[in-house]
């Protein structure tokens, strides 16, 4: 199974952009799927994260409110729609499963990280 995020770039202070990840090499709905991020000199964290069906979530507080986490299984799809954008959410984003389908909460769950995207808030 393999994972590729894609749909970053640069955006000012107070704007949006949608992530995707492309699951290939497996059904998605047998996972729960989730996005991390990691900062230059930091350490990679949770974002989001989201059960096989959809209608679980979980969120860092950080991103609580401004950002989105949404799946279709269908298309073996897994988004993360990111708003009010803060210099502080400049990081690498990656999609990553978790092979129980309800681990969207599992933190230490999560593997097969995919290739990130990276996302820069200007100020």
């Amino acid at each position: 199974v393999q994972l590729q995020a894609s749909g970053g770039g640069a955006v000012q202070t107070g704007g949006s952009v949608t992530l995707s990840c492309v699951l290939s090499g497996g059904t998605l709905s047998s996972f729960a799927m989730g996005w991390f991020r990691q900062a230059p000199g930091r350490e990679r964290e949770f974002v989001a994260g989201i059960g096989w069906s959809g209608t679980m979530t979980a969120y860092a507080d950080s991103v609580k409110g401004r950002f989105t986490i949404s799946r279709d299984n269908a298309k073996n799809m897994v988004y993360l729609r990111m708003g009010s954008l803060r210099p502080e959410d400049t990081a690498d984003y990656y999609c990553a499963l978790n092979p129980h389908p309800y681990g969207h909460r599992n933190i230490d769950g999560f593997t097969n990280w995919g290739q990130g995207t990276l996302v820069t808030v200007s100020s």
